[in-house]
């Protein structure tokens, strides 16, 4: 039997690759800044269905409103004021593909950390579902899975550009997915056997710092680029959530 904290592991990297695989599309194809943005709202709205009806309805089912309402306040408030410290130039847009990612010789490491940032939640999210033995759905796997490409495709052709080379590209998406799948065990190890109200207050942590990543990161990137489509784009991804939700059922 294959233990815990590795399955977790295995389920974060799963997740995580898609970054890898935004990161080789942005590379190898010149996608439109416009396409890119309607993946990204899509990618936002599949995330969204996917914290509201997966990880915080499965922790109001562990805990009471006070604790899944306070731990989300929390991991929102803690996602925002990091974000706040790294919002230098090179990480404020992040998942930009256009002109805004700047040349700076930094700017590939404020990505990282800003990216990193990113996945932290939704990799610790993981890790507690798959320990408690949550249930951690196709449509969990699939929100996260499917936001990681946008992000990844269009800081990738920023990054590009800006003059970046390919084996950067290989070693900082590389690192961010291992670092990925580690948060996921991290998440198992530390809270995978906490008594049901602690897990469900990390798991609103966690859902509430993946929640202020998307407004804050994804929807204004994707916004920047195409104003009256990009509603109508999360509206399809938080349908395609739910229709993967009652699949399951």
């Amino acid at each position: 039997m294959i233990p815990v904290w590795l399955a977790a592991g295995g389920w974060g990297l799963l997740a995580s690759s898609a970054l890898v695989i935004g990161a080789l599309l942005g590379w190898f194809i010149g996608f439109s800044s416009k396409s890119i943005a309607h993946v990204m709202a899509f990618g936002s709205g599949i995330l969204v269905a996917a914290l509201a009806f997966e990880l915080v309805d499965e922790a109001l089912e562990q805990a009471g409103i006070l604790w899944v309402a306070g731990g989300f306040m929390v991991g929102a408030l803690v996602f925002s004021l990091i974000n706040h410290r790294l919002n230098s130039p090179g990480v404020r847009h992040r998942k930009r593909s256009h002109t805004q990612q700047p040349a700076a010789n930094n700017t590939g490491l404020a990505i990282a950390a800003g990216t990193l940032l990113d996945g932290i939640p939704e990799s610790m999210a993981i890790g507690l579902l798959v320990a408690g033995g949550g249930k951690l759905s196709i449509a969990t796997i699939a929100a996260i899975f499917i936001s990681n490409i946008p992000e990844a495709l269009s800081s990738t052709a920023g990054m590009r550009r800006a003059g970046r080379n390919g084996w950067f590209m290989v070693q900082l998406w590389g690192a961010i997915t291992l670092l990925s799948g580690v948060f996921a065990v991290l998440g198992a190890l530390f809270f995978g056997a906490a008594p049901p109200h602690i897990k469900a207050l990390i798991t609103c942590v966690a859902a509430g710092g993946i929640f202020a990543m998307v407004v804050e990161t994804m929807i204004p990137e994707a916004f920047a680029e195409t104003h009256e489509m990009s509603g109508l784009m999360a509206a399809l991804g938080f349908v395609a959530a739910l229709a993967l939700q009652a699949l399951e059922r």
